[in-house]
């Protein structure tokens, strides 16, 4: 290439420069504000609508997958002596950052109770440091006049992390 073609280039490289503006990695032009938004620490939220009705979760590699794959149901029952539907779950956090969980668990009968209304209940704030695993324990109250038995199962109906 001859010296008037670089020259060219380089012209027009000025020129798309000059009319699109310098930008930064973030979006925002030099010496401005970004109105974009971060995704580190507490601005990062994981949510999941999906379910499961024990053990752990297998999921997607989404994002929205990740805080449903951190919960592990341990165990599911009526307390006779509260008049509970009780769940007890595992939140482990396998990430590089703390997040707080919130978790809903949907308490439901087994196959062909067709007749039992699912129960919900729900937990936020369940710090979990980067690394550790936390239990934690959601309860609803019993509606019902027996002794709870058609609530055979449970599971994770939401979680979400921020």
């Amino acid at each position: 290439m001859n010296k008037r073609h670089v020259r060219a280039i380089a012209v027009a490289a000025v020129a798309v420069v000059a009319l699109t503006g310098a930008r930064g990695s973030n979006g925002a032009s030099c010496g401005g504000s970004s109105s974009s938004s971060s995704s580190s620490g507490s601005n990062h939220s994981d949510n999941d609508g999906g379910s499961t009705s024990g053990g752990s979760v297998s999921g997607g590699s989404g994002s929205a997958d990740k805080a449903i794959r951190d919960v592990t149901i341990d165990e599911c029952k009526y307390d006779q002596a509260t008049k509970n539907l009780v769940a007890r779950i595992t939140v482990k956090n396998d990430g590089a950052l703390d997040y707080d969980y919130s978790v809903t668990m949907r308490f439901k009968g087994g196959p062909g109770a067709t007749e039992v209304l699912p129960v919900t209940a729900t937990k936020t704030a369940i710090a979990v440091a980067a690394g550790v695993s936390v239990d934690a324990e959601l309860t609803s109250p019993y509606i019902g006049s027996g002794d709870g038995s058609e609530y055979r199962n449970c599971e994770v109906s939401r979680a979400s992390r921020s």
